[in-house]
């Protein structure tokens, strides 16, 4: 029944009255006027509602009888009546009147209709109770007018808008949770009657529905909020017009004064799309506009807002509204940083949500997880990882490798959440396995990523790592059993790098473990200067193991002074550091003291926190004797077969191998917990397996673990004695060397077991068969170096009749002329092997003596002297290969570095030794190069060698390997800062400046340098380049901190050696001028590089006595060896005409001997000499880029690391450039005599040649410039990719040996087209004597064959072989 579908009303029935003028009231119902009770009144009101109530529209003749009643009940009497119940029945009398009388209302007058809509509208707001008695009746009120849709009537008015507001807010005020779902129908259909059949929306009436939805009201009233989203829905297609309206005048025109709720636009949008997406239509394009809006705050906004759009589970926006979803996905890059933030933020519910959408965000998250702001880094972390552990599935691995990267953040809040998720996320899928293989499978990498964090210097990363692997990767609260199966077999799977951490993790925790167990010990001994010394000593070092060492230190004194005034404190914490502490006894400790040390006052304590960290350091919590057991049970099964290796996703033998080497690294730590026999019959049954590595592992644990064994378990003595006799004779290298150690380390009778393998050993020697010397002669070296006393006069006798004459200075088989310079360990041939063996054995022995009384450390010296001198081929009868002549060149400068860490020997050594082993770090193979140098510095940072050593990285920066210079400064910084952190520590090493000082390396380095080979012309500038980078190399490190005027000092010692002369050469003035040249370029270089070395040294440096002179007394030597322009030269860096291939081997040469000669730009990495094609000098560079050899790539994972050689053509060469190489071109065969340079030869003995004597290289390459040198390659030249291809182009060759690069033409060309004899000629012609190396000594003066050996037995026709090796 519907008024609006009707004629409108007539106005004839205005003036209805009855005839006599009087009101006719229903029967029985008398006249309602205001002369009676309001009682009586509500009592015939009630008759008169039931009598409309039954009235229908059909009854005429009753519609014209009662409608004076009708006007009657319309008069201001009834409608503005003070009793609340009157009013509610006059207002049902009008509803059921504006029924009856549909379609024509029998009011005309427009106020009047508009009166009484208002009552009515009042009276409505007695649903609000409806535990009213009258709520019935106002419920019948509302059922008929939402029936007859009565308040279509008011269509017609003028301020019809008027009335309806009122009626939306009258509905959405009194609606609550105690209405049924009839009522908020009836309101529904009210409401929505006037929405659709009206003429539009006016914004007053929109406001009344939609100010329901902002999050205020909508909190405060939820079924309003409820009401108005269903009312939206149903009206969707009518009102989203006026939405669009609303929300364009706000949006893009800026009229926020068009409504009061404008400045809530935003949760308006996020209501609207969660009720129907059609609402917005129209309004989504507006919000692209106001995404590229310039204010800031007004975008961050609008991101917020459609973040929640695109992120809410059922949207589909994203699809739907591509040009959106794009426009959004830009404001990743947004300029202002909580946009950025912001967008990442919603990054997570969307990965959540869509999974679908992952592919768009990754690049961006890509580009945010690089980000300036730490905190979007953060929230990049935060984003991914709270995805992943929702479902791995909704993260890509791409993702997933963000927060890999993350982990190395610059900033450890980062780097913390990076780590802590990873951890999560590994414990998820993998320890528990919660999504199944795949998923585990999916982030198996993350143990290793995480344990490889502990290589950094950071001591926050390492105490993050042992925190993870505590509770993450094998969490320590499981049982034992379980706890061991999960350390076996993650230590199985882990990938090497991250099993060399975290054996290093387990050395830290038990350094500090003996670092608290000595504060105690020192707690124990009387108060003296000395103790409180060494306790301050001990307490700054054990701050350094905690985080921020500055705030440790004063809590590590304050805890040092609580353990010295609670004994009971001392006693829990003794007990926590003993060998025999179980973990659950550790566990009790660490809550027992931190129980001791809380402060109930104080909620936040860090004193108590810092002595946690401490706790848990030292706290073995993962294992104890019992856990030991369990790792050997399990061991025994993967033996017995009986394990889950293969459900582990490991195969038995490398849980057998891997859970034997375990057990190797927890016998270091643990040794008290392997004390049973149990374990001890296991590790026998290991023995005697077949696997060499495992016997190795068995045979290492017994020597750490089995002190007590010959008096607690003699059975397991008697059974382990045997084997260990029979590993020594004829196990590997590797077992022989420990088996050795283990029956001098665990027996009493050591003498007499090390006699009963010694003697049969040295009778047993035979150089014939050489696959057969390496296990005696590692057993006999270190026989000899254990037991000297025992065995050193013996031993003298073995190596002077076998090792020298037999083995050392016999060739008895021919190596394989392959022309590679090195070779995997398993294609070395056994008589090479044996002669390194041999060449070891010789150290040991000298090592165990420990005096050179018998001078037999000179002899040895000279030999290894000579071996280097001979490139390796100490007979020269060039029966050696060249692989295996490079290992005996690592074993000979090796075996030198071994002895100077003895200081008796160090001091023998004479600086001609010194700087012959100091040249194998420019060998001209590759992987002599990496060995040496990682020999190198591990005894330089556990400072066992002299300092002088450390300058030997100068020369580093000749090496054209990127990746070997890079390592080389990584040597130096951790050198540099372990030498001045020790110095600080201990306050007696300020007597010993001279050996720990770093600066101290500059004199060394300046004497190295100016008796380098290459250094043959003071006043050659490209020579001085070379010195110049040399110097910078070490010098740049040096001066990164201008610590104690270290900038002065350094400058003074420099100006100081110019007062000197050169103590190996003091009377050769060429020699003097060499070493003044090279003072003066590091002057030129400190004066360049620092402001503040012209300040006053804080003290006069010494100089080492045995390079350098003393000053005379009337000396002076003001003279400046390097002119001004060669100066400029030097600082500008003006390029020079040099060969992109520089040369690389310095001349070792003596008198009469063939020559060293470079190598080839083809010899280093893959190490074979093949023609490369190479690019001559292309125009003007800078001096880094002409100074260095060509850009090549090296893979350092190869065997046999390969270069490619980048090629410039000709074509792009400057004119003048190209005319000096075209000068070039024509006169190649011309030697440069004036520089001492050399023609070109094919790699020491020109094995390319011989490899292909008949093929003709092609000529029409371009030629090569005429000055190629050694040094780093241009930086601007791109760095080739790393290629197997032995055939093609190899790596650049930067020894010190044969191999040569030429002069004119680097690469060979010429090379390929001539005879070896005749390259053998031009190369003992291009040697000037100037260029000779200040070493000659070593063959001729040095090295008496005669007095190699006091007992050698060389027969006159040997010792006159050897003369003539040395002359």
């Amino acid at each position: 029944m519907d008024f609006t579908a009707q004629p409108k009303p007539a106005t004839a029935l205005c003036g209805v009255v009855s005839a006599d003028g009087k009101i006719a009231y229903p029967p029985g119902v008398k006249e309602i006027t205001d002369k009676i009770t309001t009682d009586e009144m509500i009592k015939r009101l009630k008759m008169v509602v039931k009598t409309f109530m039954d009235m229908d529209q059909d009854s005429e003749d009753e519609k014209q009888q009662y409608l004076p009643l009708a006007l009657h009940l319309a008069s201001e009497f009834f409608l503005r009546n003070p009793n609340k119940d009157v009013r509610l029945l006059v207002a049902c009398c009008l509803a059921d009147i504006f029924r009856i009388y549909a379609p024509e209302a029998p009011y005309t007058s427009h106020d009047k209709l508009k009166d009484i809509f208002l009552f009515i509208t009042r009276q409505l707001k007695g649903l609000e109770d409806t535990k009213s008695p009258q709520f019935n009746r106002y419920f019948y009120l509302l059922e008929n007018l939402a029936w007859v849709k009565s308040y279509n009537i008011c269509f017609e008015l003028e301020d019809c808008n008027e009335i309806f507001i009122q009626l939306f807010r009258t509905l959405f005020s009194v609606i609550n949770n105690s209405h049924n779902k009839k009522v908020q129908m009836h309101m529904l259909d009210l409401m929505s009657s006037i929405i659709m059949e009206g003429d539009g929306v006016t914004q007053e009436l929109l406001d009344s529905i939609l100010i329901n939805l902002i999050p205020a009201h909508k909190n405060l009233n939820k079924q309003s909020f409820d009401l108005a989203k269903v009312l939206l829905k149903r009206t969707v297609q009518t009102i989203e017009a006026c939405i669009a309206n609303f929300f364009n005048q706000v949006l893009v025109l800026g009229r926020s004064s068009v409504s009061d709720l404008s400045e809530h636009v935003f949760d308006l949008i996020q209501e609207l799309f969660a009720i129907d997406p059609h609402l917005l239509l129209s309004v989504m394009p507006q919000l692209e506009f106001k995404l590229k809006s310039n204010d800031g705050e007004e975008r961050l906004a609008v991101v917020r807002l459609l973040a929640k759009l695109f992120g809410s589970k059922d949207s589909d926006l994203a699809t739907q509204n591509r040009p959106l979803w794009q426009c959004f996905l830009g404001r990743f890059n947004d300029i202002h940083v909580p946009v950025r933030l912001e967008s990442v933020k919603f990054a997570s519910h969307c990965l959540m949500n869509h999974p679908d959408l992952a592919k768009d965000l990754t690049e961006y998250l890509k580009v945010r997880s690089h980000d300036p702001e730490e905190a979007i880094r953060h929230d990049v972390i935060v984003t991914i990882i709270t995805a992943a552990k929702r479902d791995l599935a909704l993260v890509n691995d791409q993702l997933l490798g963000f927060v890999r990267e993350r982990t190395l953040d610059k900033r450890w809040r980062v780097r913390k959440e990076a780590m802590m998720g990873l951890a999560q996320l590994y414990k998820k899928y993998c320890l528990h396995g919660e999504a199944g293989k795949e998923a585990a499978e999916k982030v198996s990498w993350i143990k290793d990523k995480l344990l490889h964090i502990y290589y950094q210097n950071s001591i926050d990363d390492k105490l993050l790592v042992e925190k993870i692997f505590a509770q993450y990767l094998v969490p320590h609260n499981l049982e034992t059993e379980e706890r061991m199966k999960c350390l076996y077999y993650l230590y199985a799977s882990l990938d090497p790098n991250a099993v060399k951490a975290l054996n290093e993790m387990w050395k830290c925790q038990n350094m500090l473990r003996s670092h608290v167990r000595e504060l105690l010990d020192l707690h124990k001994q009387p108060t003296s200067e000395a103790n409180c010394s060494a306790m301050f000593g001990k307490l700054m070092t054990i701050a350094k193991n905690l985080p921020d060492p500055g705030k440790a230190q004063d809590f590590v004194k304050k805890f040092n002074q609580v353990l010295g005034d609670d004994e009971k404190l001392r006693s829990q914490l003794e007990l926590l550091i003993s060998p025999t502490c179980s973990c659950k006894q550790a566990d009790v400790c660490v809550r027992e003291i931190a129980r001791k040390l809380a402060n109930p006052k104080q909620p936040t304590n860090p004193f108590l926190e810092m002595v946690k960290f401490l706790l848990e350091r030292i706290a073995p919590v993962h294992i104890d004797s019992e856990a030991i057991s369990a790792l050997v049970k399990l061991m025994n099964k993967s033996i017995e077969g009986t394990a889950d290796d293969e459900e582990e996703g490991v195969s038995p033998d490398t849980a057998i191998r891997s859970g034997l080497e375990l057990l190797k690294v927890l016998s270091f730590t643990h040794p008290t917990s392997f004390h049973s026999a149990e374990t001890y019959e296991s590790l026998l049954q290991c023995l005697r397996m077949e696997d060499d590595k495992v016997a190795e592992a068995a045979i290492q644990i017994f020597r750490n673990t089995g002190h007590k064994i010959e008096t607690d378990l003699p059975q397991i003595r008697s059974t382990l004695i045997p084997i260990l006799h029979q590993k020594a004779k004829r196990g590997t290298p590797h077992q022989a060397k420990q088996a050795v150690h283990c029956i001098h380390a665990i027996f009493t009778n050591k003498e007499v077991q090390l006699a009963q393998i010694f003697e049969p050993l040295s009778r047993s020697l035979n150089a014939d068969v050489p696959e057969q010397l390496i296990t005696p002669l590692v057993s006999l070296g270190h026989i000899s170096m254990l037991a000297p006393d025992q065995f050193a006069s013996p031993m003298k006798s073995v190596v002077a009749n076998f090792i020298v004459k037999d083995l050392l200075m016999n060739d008895r088989s021919t190596g394989e002329k392959n022309g590679k310079l090195w070779s995997p360990d398993e294609e070395v041939s056994p008589e090479v092997l044996a002669k390194v063996q041999a060449i070891k054995l010789l150290v040991r022995w000298l090592l165990g003596m420990k005096n050179n009384q018998s001078k037999s450390a000179n002899s040895t010296l000279r030999l290894l002297s000579a071996m280097l001198v001979s490139e390796g081929d100490l007979t020269e009868q060039k029966r050696i290969s060249k692989s295996d002549m490079s290992r005996l060149r690592l074993a000979a400068g090796s075996a030198i570095m071994k002895l100077a860490q003895e200081p008796c020997y160090h001091e023998i050594i004479t600086p001609e030794q010194f700087q012959l082993c100091a040249l194998v770090i420019n060998d001209e193979c590759y992987q002599v190069r990496q060995i040496f140098a990682q020999k190198l510095h591990k005894a330089l940072v556990k400072l066992l060698l002299p300092l002088e050593y450390m300058a030997i990285f100068a020369l580093c920066a000749k090496d054209p390997v990127k990746e070997r210079r890079a390592h080389a400064r990584q040597c130096l910084l951790k050198n540099i800062s372990i030498r001045r952190e020790y110095i600080k520590q201990n306050p007696m090493a300020t007597e010993k400046l001279l050996s720990l000082l770093p600066e101290y390396v500059v004199p060394y380095m300046i004497h190295l340098l100016a008796h380098d080979p290459d250094f043959t012309r003071s006043q050659d500038v490209d020579q001085l380049r070379d010195i110049k980078e040399c110097l910078w190399f070490m010098l740049e490190v040096l001066m990164t901190k201008n610590e104690n005027n270290s900038h002065a000092f350094m400058k003074k010692m420099a100006e100081n050696i110019k007062l000197t002369k050169d103590a190996q050469s003091p009377d050769e003035s060429k020699m003097n001028e060499k070493l003044y040249t090279v003072c003066d370029v590091a002057l030129c270089v400190i004066n360049s590089k620092s402001a503040l070395c012209n300040a006053d040294s804080p003290k006069d440096p010494v100089l080492p006595m045995k390079f350098f002179t003393q000053p005379e007394k009337d000396f002076c030597n003001d003279k400046s060896y390097i002119s001004e322009e060669t100066r400029v030269l030097l600082l500008t860096g003006k390029p020079k005409p040099a060969g992109v291939l520089g040369a690389v081997n310095k001349p070792l040469s003596a008198t009469g001997r063939k020559p060293y000669v470079r190598s080839t730009g083809a010899e280093t990495g893959s190490n074979i000499n093949v023609n490369s094609e190479l690019n001559p000098s292309t125009g003007n560079r800078s001096r880094e880029q002409s100074s260095e050899a060509v850009e090549t790539g090296v893979s350092e994972n190869e065997e046999n690391p390969v270069r490619i050689i980048s090629v410039t053509p000709v074509k792009n060469i400057d004119p003048v450039k190209n005319k000096e190489i075209n000068s070039d071109q024509t006169t190649q065969g011309n030697i440069s005599s004036d520089r001492g340079k050399k023609r070109s030869v094919a790699a020491a003995g020109t094995e390319n040649i011989q490899q292909k004597t008949d093929e003709k290289v092609d000529e029409s390459g371009p030629p090569a410039p005429s000055k190629p040198r050694r040094g780093r390659r241009p930086k601007s030249e791109s760095q080739g990719n790393a290629t197997k291809n032995d055939d093609i182009n190899k790596p650049l060759g930067k020894g010190r040996k044969r191999a040569a690069v030429s002069q004119e033409s680097p690469g060979g060309l010429e090379a390929g087209n001539a005879k070896a004899p005749k390259l053998q000629d031009v190369a003992k012609k291009a040697v000037p004597a100037e260029r000779q190396i200040d070493l000659q000594s070593i063959m001729t003066s040095a090295w008496n064959p005669d007095e190699l050996f006091s007992e050698s037995s060389l027969t006159e026709s040997e010792k006159l072989k050897v003369k003539d090796h040395c002359s």
